[in-house]
This record gives structure tokens, C-alpha cells and sequence, in this order.
């Protein structure tokens, strides 16, 4: 039987046994060479980039992914071993690359694959732009036999990229520093050791082999369980903060001096002040599960602001329709105009260090100002009908200004709440902040009570 369930909102992603295969690898290939000749009005000479991570059914998905493009005429630029951020770059840089396809499962565990979907713009392939297409043309699996059979062209791109980085925060604005990286046995060790050789820091690292076992913690920076080895480190190496990764490296988790975790809108909102630096007046995007302080301190400083709704298919379609300089997402994706509006944590990373680098401060010490509001953190509910309860919910606070803008957001003076449903898991996601810690508690125990009433 064909796994459609597979086929997501932002990616392809499935369990490797029972519902990943080789066979499902050529037709997604396969497919997507269809669906760029139909897409694109001059493809010829063009090329596919293919990237993966280190799972160990990636090297063969990979491989399976080239024969179909092949087969469908496609040529092929293999970049092999790759960070989600590398990739991306890879298909944005290059005038002559038109896509491409990144073989990983991001931060899932182990069992997981999949398959990241990305025209020549950095805009992914996804369910408003095509991801149904490529589906039914995969499950049919009908093929035309093609004109030529496409090449194969393999490509280092890690220089490029690199220079691409330094050309935005230079080498000689960073100043000797300690830090410590948590690779999570991902991707990170493509991009991490070059870029940080070329500085004056000193770098500790965990769990930097790649390995698609991930024996030491799963790889998702956003479960704070998983940098509690960081935490450690930090304070043992008496560092200057810490840095996570996820396990294709296109998020992060940011630890201050202190071995505590920085929230992560705290991170979004640090990151951005660094930015406004450059480009005074920039336009600002976050989404809207984020705190309002966002908002607040880069208004403040002089930006323009917008909120944004969650998945990075659409805060990369809505920051080039906007000419946004940088966005700011609470599953601590962060996204750069300079980078061609995509993900880039190595670049991020680099603004963290001159950040601290110019101020002279602690990382402790730079949050401190934006510690204003109490977020609850995202709390998930298996539920069937999602619409029942979002308008119930309506009903129950028509007092507020309510925002349709992802699901519903309901503000208040002194607090809000977004409840939507995920567009990548069977469940309903709810995010709060207040003012208080006590209102914020309260209406968490309020609107908690109120949704399971419906189960």
C-alpha cells in the first residue's frame, strides 16, 4: 500500500520500516524531476542539488532519489554528507541549480527519514505548493521514458558557504572566547569545525561523530532533557555560553554561562537585536507562538514587525513577499535575508560571538532585560475533532481580538493564547504567555480544563 501519510504539510518524513523504502525514494525522485519540468519553463542545463544526513538508510535513499531525477533526465549535483543549512545554500547560491532534495529526518529519532523538498529560491516544497502533485505522480507510478538519462556531478560546498558567512560577520569581530557545541551526533561537524578554526575561540565538543543511532540524546534542542550534558559542560569548562544542535543542524539551543537554557524567544529576540545593528529600520518577522517581547524591544529599536504564522514553507514564502531582513521562529529555527531567507545556525552562531564579543557582557546578562513576560511553553493534545474545540474556544473568549491568522489567537491586555492544530502530528498545540507567573498559571489551568472537557 502506497503511505500517503508520509506526505506532510512542510516535508516528507515516515518511519524507515513500514513506511519509507528504496522503491518510495526513486518514485519521490522520480516525481519531482516530473513536477520541476511542469514547474519550470527553462530547466534544461539546469541541475538538482542532493543532500543527506547520517542516518543509516540515508547514504541508499540518497542514491535512489539520483536514479529517479536521472531517469526523469535530471542532472545531479551530489553534495553527499550535508547540514540542512548547506543544502540550502547549495540550492540558492549556484545560478545553475533549479532544486533540490535533502534526504533527512531533521530531529527525529532514529527510526525516522525523510526527504526535504526545496526549489532554487530556498521556498520548500510543500502542501500549498505542490507536495499533492509530486505525491500522485509518485503513487501512480506511471513513467515516460525520458529523452537522456540525466549525470551526476559530485560538489564540495563548504568553501563557498563559509566565505558566504565570514563576508557577513568578519573574522577579526570576534575575540577570543570559550565555548562549548552539542552536535547531537548529527550534521553539525560538516560546517562546525572549519568555521570555528578560523577563530580566536576555544571550542569544546560533545558527541560530534555523526551517527544515526544518536546513542547519546536525541538531537531536538527544543526538549531541554536533551542539553542537560551541555548544561554540565558549560559550567565545568567555565564557557561563555553553549550551543545545540538539532540533527540535520538547522536549529539550535542556545545555554547561557550559568548552564540555564535561554528561552527560546529570548534567543530570537538577542539574535535580531544583532541584526538591527546592521540594518537599522529592518523588517522583523516572528511567529505568532512567540513571545510579545519580540515585538516590543525591536520596535523599539527602531524595526518594523509583523507576526508570522508557524512552518518554515510559509515564513520563507512571507519574508521574501516582505523583504524582511530576519525571522524569528519558537522552534528555534532562525531565518536570514543575507542567507537567501533560509536557516543558517552557523551564521547565527557567528552573531552570538559578536554579540558577546562587542558588549563585554555575559550571555546571563544580555537576557535580562527581555525576561518581562511568563511563557507557558507549548502544551499538545491528542484530539480528533480540532474544530469542535477551536470553536468552542471562540465562543467561551469572544471578548478578545481574535487572530486567524494560524489556528486562533485570542489578547487580552495583560495576556494571550494560540491554539492550532499541528500541520505535522495529529494533535492540537496551545501556547499562553502573561504578564505574571500567577496569571499566566491560571489561565493555563483554565483553558487546559476547558479543552479536555471536549475529549
Amino acid at each position: 500500500m502506497f503511505p500517503k501519510q508520509v506526505f506532510k504539510a512542510y516535508d516528507i518524513r515516515g518511519l524507515v520500516a513500514g513506511e519509507l523504502s528504496d522503491d518510495l525514494a526513486y518514485r519521490i525522485g522520480r516525481s519531482y524531476g516530473v513536477f520541476l519540468r511542469d514547474f519550470y519553463q527553462d530547466w534544461n542545463e539546469k541541475r538538482v542539488v542532493v543532500g543527506r544526513d547520517m542516518r543509516i538508510s540515508s547514504p541508499q535513499f540518497a542514491k535512489e532519489v539520483i536514479r529517479g531525477l536521472n531517469d526523469e533526465g535530471l542532472d545531479v549535483t551530489d553534495i553527499g554528507l550535508a547540514s540542512t543549512p548547506s543544502f540550502n545554500f547549495a540550492c540558492t547560491f549556484y545560478p545553475k541549480h533549479l532544486a533540490g532534495i535533502m534526504v533527512t529526518a531533521s530531529h527525529n529519532p532514529a527510526q525516522y527519514n525523510g526527504f526535504k523538498i526545496t526549489l532554487g529560491d530556498g521556498i520548500p516544497v510543500g502542501g500549498k505548493n505542490g507536495m499533492d502533485k509530486i505525491r500522485d505522480v509518485a503513487e501512480k507510478n506511471v513513467w515516460t521514458k525520458a529523452k537522456r538519462i540525466g549525470g551526476v556531478e559530485k560538489k564540495d560546498v563548504l568553501s563557498d558557504y563559509l566565505n558566504k558567512i565570514f563576508s557577513i560577520v568578519k573574522v577579526d569581530e570576534v575575540k577570543s572566547l570559550r565555548l562549548v557545541i552539542d552536535a547531537g551526533n548529527g550534521m553539525a561537524e560538516v560546517t562546525f569545525p572549519e568555521l570555528l578554526k578560523r577563530l580566536p575561540v576555544q571550542v569544546e565538543y560533545l558527541f560530534l561523530k555523526p551517527d544515526g543511532t544518536f546513542p547519546n540524546h536525541e538531537a531536538n534542542p527544543l526538549k531541554t532533557a536533551t542539553l542537560k550534558d551541555l548544561q554540565k559542560k558549560v559550567v565545568e569548562v567555565k564557557a561563555d555560553f553553549g550551543f545545540a544542535l538539532d540533527g540535520d543542524a538547522d536549529r539550535f539551543g542556545l545555554v547561557d554561562e550559568k548552564g540555564e537554557v535561554i528561552e527560546a524567544s529570548l534567543v530570537g529576540a538577542l539574535c535580531g537585536m544583532e541584526i538591527l545593528r546592521e540594518h537599522p529600520g529592518a523588517h522583523m518577522l516572528y511567529d505568532l507562538r512567540s513571545s510579545k517581547i519580540l515585538k516590543e524591544v525591536w520596535e523599539a529599536n527602531g524595526a518594523t514587525t509583523d507576526m508570522c504564522p508557524v512552518g518554515h514553507a510559509n515564513i520563507k514564502r512571507m519574508m521574501k513577499e516582505q523583504k524582511a531582513e530576519f525571522a524569528s521562529e519558537l522552534s528555534l529555527h532562525m531565518y536570514f535575508h543575507e542567507m537567501s531567507d533560509v536557516e543558517s545556525t552557523d551564521l547565527a552562531l557567528l552573531y552570538f560571538l559578536r554579540l558577546l564579543s562587542r558588549t563585554g557582557k555575559k550571555m546571563s546578562e544580555l537576557v535580562v532585560p527581555f525576561k518581562k513576560y511568563f511563557h507557558a511553553g507549548e502544551t499538545n493534545f491528542k484530539i480528533a475533532d480540532k474544530e469542535k474545540i477551536l470553536n468552542n474556544l471562540r465562543v467561551q473568549y469572544n471578548d478578545a481580538k481574535i487572530i486567524e491568522l494560524d489556528g486562533l489567537s485570542f489578547e487580552y491586555p495583560t495576556w494571550w493564547f494560540n491554539v492550532r492544530a499541528s500541520n505535522t502530528e495529529p494533535v492540537l498545540r496551545l501556547n499562553l504567555e502573561a504578564n505574571t507567573k500567577e496569571e499566566m498559571e491560571e489561565k493555563m489551568k483554565e483553558i487546559i480544563k476547558i479543552i479536555q472537557s471536549q475529549f
